[in-house]
């Protein structure tokens, strides 16, 4: 296996399936001439062309109307938005045209896009630059919402996006970009809808995804030390959400924590903390606990800002108040 940061897995994934299918193109700012604004279409354009790889202006919601547009006639465009607080200014197209036209159409018409791009905080870029909008997308019916975790899943997550026939939403952090991990050299994709256990556990649940699942991991080692085994749930995709994964783990453990980069307001974790209630409420020995970012815009200052990403700290704080180990 190879070992690769996500920013190369990602890259490699579009570059395989460019060359898979003569349908897939690449369009957004700066993904061409400047190869990304973060590198991750690095190669593409010398590669397969201006045609395949298409710098645009500085227009958001013309990124995602010519995405729309191309995937109604049977193209696959990948759209990249510079960052997630920008697609706020495509939400027409992604809510009203790409989600709706398969089922506006009876499936006649179908909308087979990726639109992807860094979504969350990343280091001192502040309010308008820092937010994690997931619970909006995963909010629409038609969207499909990917959050990859590691090289792999970035990999194969974006290789399943590509191939799919939905608006598939491919939301990267740009904090794991640099994170280096194991890719397998062999063809391979990952279903989207499909979880992935990350670490085996008996005494509690933690359910995180993107840059939240790597901080879960590392409270996951620090409890260890204390003799607690926390199960790290990982649903790589919020739409579909693998709720079967994290409902036979709550069922061994009898506890959940959930942990997020968005604030706690109608976020996606509260949405599995009522599904996992309902679910599995005579299995739960405690509370299903949530660790949100505070509700207030992302702080510019950087200590601030370590104080609003949750931290390891904080995960075992709650594992520990989930299993009456400290006051609440």
């Amino acid at each position: 296996m190879a070992i690769l940061t996500m920013r190369e897995a990602l890259n490699q994934a579009m570059r395989e399936e460019m060359s898979r299918d003569q349908n897939v193109f690449l369009l957004g700012e700066e993904v061409g001439a400047y190869q990304g604004a973060y590198k991750i279409t690095q190669g593409l354009l010398a590669q397969f062309g201006e045609w395949r790889v298409r710098d645009t202006p500085i227009a958001e919601e013309a990124i995602a109307g010519i995405a729309v547009g191309s995937a109604f006639i049977g193209l696959r465009p990948i759209a990249e938005m510079m960052t997630f607080n920008f697609a706020i200014l495509a939400m027409d197209m992604i809510v009203n045209h790409a989600a709706k036209y398969r089922y506006m159409s009876g499936g006649q018409m179908r909308c087979p896009m990726v639109l992807r791009g860094p979504s969350g905080a990343a280091a001192q870029v502040a309010a308008q630059h820092s937010q994690a909008f997931e619970a909006w997308f995963a909010h629409v019916p038609g969207l499909v919402v990917a959050m990859p975790s590691t090289p792999k899943d970035a990999k194969g997550l974006l290789k399943a996006a590509i191939r799919d026939d939905n608006p598939v939403i491919f939301m990267e952090n740009e904090v794991l970009y640099n994170l280096k991990g194991e890719v397998p050299d062999e063809e391979y994709h990952i279903p989207l809808g499909q979880g992935e256990v990350k670490r085996q556990g008996k005494d509690v649940t933690i359910v995180a995804w993107s840059r939240c699942c790597v901080t879960a991991l590392a409270a996951a080692e620090t409890l260890a030390k204390e003799g607690i085994e926390a199960e790290v749930i990982d649903p790589r995709t919020l739409r579909p959400f693998d709720e079967d994964l994290v409902f036979d783990s709550v069922r061994k453990t009898g506890r959940c924590v959930i942990v997020e980069e968005a604030w706690p307001v109608a976020s996606f974790g509260a949405w599995v903390a009522d599904r996992v209630q309902r679910e599995c409420f005579d299995a739960l020995d405690s509370p299903v606990l949530r660790i949100n970012a505070p509700d207030v815009p992302m702080p510019y200052s950087k200590v601030l800002e370590k104080a609003y990403v949750p931290q390891p700290e904080r995960v075992i704080e709650a594992v520990h108040q989930a299993l009456y180990r400290q006051e609440r």
